[in-house]
């Protein structure tokens, strides 16, 4: 079987850029991947990068699609949407949606692209510009199951793919790891900072902060035991490690982690509410 041609509205930014990269990478024919964006150069550096087709006409992009994934930020997708409904209305062949943006259900794309439209919701994250992404996937009615599988090959191109059984699932992946990276980077910089406050150098208290990070993600990725047992295993018996672990569990950062990540998967179904007006 032939590959799906696949065209990414906004290709040319940052995370349309990664997926068609690691798709690319992974061995996807470049001739059936279409960028289209609105800056010629860009497109052009884009295209001599990659290998991919680039253009500036969405609705004629659109025509060829067999997948189409829609990368432009959330305030700008109905506009993008109703300009390319026509376009999909007269479409003579099964047309797989992919949205990227964050907040938008699905009820909002089938008003804005017509009803029974094919639609996958992905959440990606960030870690997904260096190829160790992970993206939450929701499929809507009429997604059959190769088209599922073409969502989690591009997903996957770019890190590990998760299904969600309910909308709101997605949710919950925004709240571990759509804005989870961020939580680190507030732990890294908490690390660097208190370093730097004891005397150590500000680079140094980076680099080893941020390969301690990498070496204790990579331990845990490669562990055949849960995170719990593998901070055990670095605590002995009224040591280091194990008064610095008590202040966090008196202080209660476990409590606090559980109410921000609430508080985020709360925010993420306001957002979807506000953007389906």
């Amino acid at each position: 079987m032939s590959a799906a041609k696949m065209v990414f509205i906004g290709g040319a930014g940052n995370m349309a850029g990664a997926v068609i990269g690691g798709l690319v990478s992974s061995g996807y024919p470049a001739d059936k991947i279409v960028a289209t964006g609105r800056n010629e150069q860009k497109l052009a550096e884009f295209a001599d990068r990659t290998g991919v087709q680039v253009s500036t006409d969405n609705a004629a992009a659109v025509a060829e699609a067999d997948v189409l994934v829609l990368s432009v930020k959330p305030q700008m997708m109905k506009e993008l949407c109703e300009s390319i409904a026509p376009v999909i209305k007269v479409s003579d062949h099964k047309l797989l949606v992919i949205t990227l943006a964050a907040g938008i259900p699905l009820a909002a794309y089938q008003r804005w692209l017509g009803a029974g439209v094919p639609i996958v919701r992905a959440m990606p994250n960030t870690p997904a510009l260096v190829g160790t992404g992970v993206t939450g996937l929701y499929a809507g009615e009429g997604v059959d199951e190769a088209q599922r599988q073409i969502a989690e090959q591009m997903a996957e191109a770019v890190g590990i793919a998760v299904w969600v059984e309910g909308e709101s699932g997605i949710d919950q992946v925004i709240a571990v790891s759509g804005s989870g990276p961020a939580y680190y980077f507030q732990f890294m910089e908490s690390m660097i900072d208190a370093a730097e406050k004891a005397g150590m150098p500000r680079a140094d208290a980076e680099r080893l902060t941020l390969q301690t990070a990498l070496g204790a993600a990579k331990l845990a990725v490669a562990s055949d035991v849960d995170v719990a047992q593998l901070k055990r295993n670095v605590m002995s018996p009224n040591g280091t490690t194990e008064r610095a672990i008590h202040r966090f569990q008196s202080g209660g950062l476990p409590e606090l982690v559980e109410q921000a990540m609430r508080d985020c998967a709360a925010r993420a179904a306001e957002m979807a509410r506000e953007l389906d007006q």
